[in-house]
């Protein structure tokens, strides 16, 4: 079992224990948060943790009102441009909390007059010495190259972010996200038979909308960085603007269909793309099976859109886990990668 699938295994443990060892902390958090009333949000990460705050985004204007920005680094790291960040709080999301870039703009974004905050797995790390205040996510020493388990945490502790500023999203909800983890790695077994029709697959495409649009941009990650496929990601709106045209017969397309708002209109992409005769591979509620769909990973019982992205990232991490093993590539060993990469 390589190291990618098995800390992919880890996450209900992962997930569970940062929620409790958090979950105080947000309480704390929220109080203080009341008396700051943060007018904006910036998040800034690279890699998968930019991802995570490309999800950040959908949820915390969602739930809270609140605008948000995912911060461009180069500003601040090769422009050096001063940004007026009074009443605004500034939330910086890395693994490693070594991030060279993303270190540099939580410094200036503290001495523009920001509150700061970082979501890292390393509490000795230099964003923790950086940063006013820091939620720590529980996932274990990252040991395989593409990050999943530190991912989800991630989203957990933006979950716990949105409840801490917002009344939307309340912890009793978060703390149910486990448990669709736990349910969401029941499919493994049927994903690792799936994967061998793609065994060939050199390119792709990843589509969502909405709360899964983030996911979307990791599962094309994970594709690229582990199974060297060229796959391009997404949102359904952005993607019939243009790039539908290059689809055609046996292409394939994956998409994320949690039941929810943005279902109809993935639907209706689903059939668009049935007539172009792509090859599409939908993760969708078991009971919603869109017709026409070439494959389904059907995800087991009710989940609110709003909490769906954890337990459905899943699936897509086992798909990217189990196709690399049998294109026989090592999942653990990217060529060209290694788990902290430095960038200005």
């Amino acid at each position: 079992m390589s190291l990618m699938m098995k800390e992919i295994l880890e996450q209900p443990a992962a997930l569970s224990r940062t929620f409790e060892a958090e979950r105080p902390h947000f309480h704390r958090f929220r109080t203080f948060a009341a008396k700051r009333n943060f007018r904006l949000i910036v998040l800034v990460a690279r890699g998968t943790s930019d991802n995570a705050a490309l999800f950040g985004r959908y949820l915390l204007e969602l739930t809270t009102g609140i605008p948000v920005s995912l911060c461009a680094p180069s500003i601040h790291t090769i422009y050096h441009a001063p940004l007026r960040l009074q009443d605004a709080l500034v939330v910086g999301i890395s693994q490693s909390g070594e991030g060279d870039d993303v270190n540099f703009v939580l410094r200036a974004a503290r001495q523009q007059g920001a509150y700061t905050v970082g979501i890292t797995n390393e509490a000795r790390s230099a964003m923790a010495r950086t940063v006013h205040e820091v939620f720590l996510a529980r996932a274990g020493r990252q040991h395989s190259v593409a990050a999943t388990k530190t991912y989800t945490t991630q989203l957990l502790l933006l979950y716990m972010l949105a409840s801490a500023l917002g009344s939307q999203v309340t912890l009793q909800e978060v703390s149910e996200i486990p448990a669709r983890a736990n349910v969401a790695l029941g499919l493994a077994g049927g994903i690792q038979e799936l994967v061998e029709r793609y065994r060939y697959m050199r390119q792709c495409v990843v589509v969502a909308r909405g709360l899964n649009y983030a996911n979307a941009f990791e599962l094309a990650l994970k594709l690229m960085e582990t199974c060297y496929v060229v796959a391009e990601r997404f949102s359904s709106a952005d993607f019939l603007h243009g790039p539908i045209a290059m689809i055609e017969r046996d292409f394939p397309v994956l998409i994320f269909m949690p039941a929810g708002k943005s279902f109809k209109e993935l639907k209706n992409l689903v059939v668009r793309l049935t007539k172009l005769r792509a090859e599409t591979l939908v993760i969708a509620p078991e009971s919603l099976r869109p017709p026409g769909a070439t494959r389904s990973i059907g995800m087991p019982g009710k989940i609110p859109e709003l909490f769906s992205p954890i337990p459905y990232i899943i699936p897509g991490q086992l798909f990217a886990a189990s196709l690399a093993e049998v294109k026989d590539l090592d999942a653990d060993k990217p060529r060209s990668l290694q788990i902290v990469t430095h960038t200005v």
